[in-house]
């Protein structure tokens, strides 16, 4: 990407979270389905990769079903988009409100235990109000971790949008970023990772809707290191504004094993988690990129 398209991409978004935040709810709604719409229509290549991941997620699925789950996901995309400009601006009282997260009483009781706690979630809906929820209404503060975007300014933007919503936002770079993340759970923190999809080397190997895909190790590793609770978390859209999700139950620790063969264990846990609530809801999972090994492999072909 040059300078002039880095820019202009950052102009874009600038605009967008400088515009729709001042739009009427019903009108950013309105909008966000429009530009799904026209965005689905024209069948390019993040549509047709959101439709083929959908057909293993729905594998019996015909053609109509997948082309009204891949329209229904594509509007759910946007609305995350759209939710997230104005999310500085929303109301915290909604935070409660428009937010309902089942069996919560499991993440407020890791909380309360000081273990420290690692949420990990997949992109379903809306993370980030998911996240809104955690800080402006259970009042609990907690550190993520952003991939450096470019142009450099964007990354600047999403790290200023998050922090404003209370979060404390670690770069993605490595061992750095694992320390200090390690270091917040053994004082009793709280940390969110988007965590179902890795393509590092360093990814763990899990069996996903019935196929080989990579996870991130981090979760896994940071539970053992610390002995923080891991937590998986999946989330769904009611209809406009309404959020809901789930806590699942934590994920132990084997027993036995070794370091790989634990961490293996738990990464399989956690994907399965995440693939119960893309099943349930597949019109609200965001996955517009290559996941399953399969698919990557043919591309470098």
């Amino acid at each position: 990407m040059g300078a002039a398209q880095d820019r202009l991409v950052d102009g874009l978004y600038g605009l967008g979270w400088a515009g729709v935040k001042k739009l009427p709810e019903p009108a950013a709604v309105a909008l966000g389905r429009r530009i799904a719409d026209y965005t689905w229509k024209k069948r390019g290549k993040s549509v047709l990769r959101l439709e083929a991941n959908l057909a293993r997620v729905v594998p019996d699925a015909g053609p109509e079903r997948l082309r009204e789950l891949s329209k229904a996901g594509m509007r759910s995309y946007m609305r995350y988009w759209m939710e997230s400009f104005r999310l500085p601006a929303m109301d915290p009282v909604r935070f409660g409100t428009d937010v309902e997260i089942k069996d919560d009483h499991i993440l407020r009781e890791a909380v309360a235990s000081g273990r420290g706690v690692i949420v990990a979630l997949p992109h379903l809906a809306n993370w980030d109000l998911a996240g809104a929820w955690v800080t402006g209404h259970l009042g609990l503060p907690f550190t993520t971790v952003a991939e450096r975007l470019k142009p450099e300014s964007l990354y600047d933007r999403f790290v200023a949008y998050r922090e404003s919503l209370g979060m404390e936002v670690l770069p993605h770079n490595g061992p750095s970023s694992f320390g200090t993340l390690a270091r917040r759970l053994r004082s009793g923190g709280l940390i969110c990772l988007v965590a179902d999809r890795d393509l590092s080397a360093s990814g763990v190997r899990v069996d996903f809707f019935g196929s080989a895909a990579r996870m991130p190790a981090g979760p896994a590793l940071l539970a053992q290191q610390t002995g923080a609770a891991l937590l998986p978390v999946t989330l769904y859209y009611g209809e406009s504004p309404q959020l809901y999700g789930r806590i699942h139950p934590e994920v132990p620790v084997p027993r036995t094993g070794t370091r790989t063969e634990k961490t293996a264990a738990m990464t399989q846990a956690m994907a399965d988690a995440f693939a119960q609530g893309i099943a349930e809801h597949p019109e609200d999972w965001h996955m517009l990129q290559r996941l399953w090994l399969d698919d990557l492999e043919e591309r470098s072909a």
